[in-house]
């Protein structure tokens, strides 16, 4: 039996984006996109959307890495379904609301991440954690369903091309841009 590939809910993404701009206008973050990550959808699937607020679309669609918590590093055991915790040494990639910033280097992918600053009690330890937002060799430009991508150690990785596309739209925002990771 062929499994279905599973799609992105765009009425779901919506609602999303909508919450989203509430909440960026609320605490001074732009207001011209943001990071939307359904990791209810199959992680061989683009469930990495940046959203524009201006034109109420998606602007791009990638690949996502989640945490592997005990599994063997970059295996695809919990492709389907992942579990999340924001407990440092969990291996596992934490729900909510981040704040990107402070882009420096990375040891990983175009060298390049981006600093994850948790904001809700979900992800609080982000920092503390070392959970970052960066590329990864490892990951594809195309989706790779019924396989999934590679687990990592908690950090949202997106592919080399990804990062190319998305650094300078980070890097030239004067606010910091919303990252917001769900599974519902």
């Amino acid at each position: 039996m062929e499994l279905k590939k599973p799609e992105l809910d765009l009425v779901k993404t919506r609602k999303k984006a909508q919450e989203a701009l509430e909440f960026c206008r609320s605490k001074k973050m732009n207001t011209d996109l943001c990071i939307l990550i359904d990791m209810s959808l199959h992680s061989g699937v683009n469930r990495f959307v940046i959203w524009d607020f201006k034109e109420e679309k998606i602007s791009g669609q990638h690949l996502v890495g989640h945490g592997c918590g005990n599994n063997a590093w970059s295996s695809d055991e919990s492709k389907e379904d992942p579990t999340f915790s924001n407990e440092d040494g969990s291996h596992l990639s934490s729900l909510g609301k981040y704040k990107l910033s402070g882009r420096g280097h990375s040891d990983w992918g175009i060298n390049v991440k981006y600093l994850m600053h948790g904001l809700e009690d979900t992800n609080s330890n982000a920092m503390k954690r070392f959970i970052v937002f960066h590329s990864w060799n490892l990951m594809s430009d195309k989706e790779v369903f019924p396989k999934g991508s590679p687990e990592g150690w908690g950090c949202p990785t997106i592919s080399n091309n990804a990062m190319r596309k998305i650094d300078p739209l980070i890097e030239k925002s004067e606010k910091p841009i919303l990252m917001w990771i769900y599974n519902e």
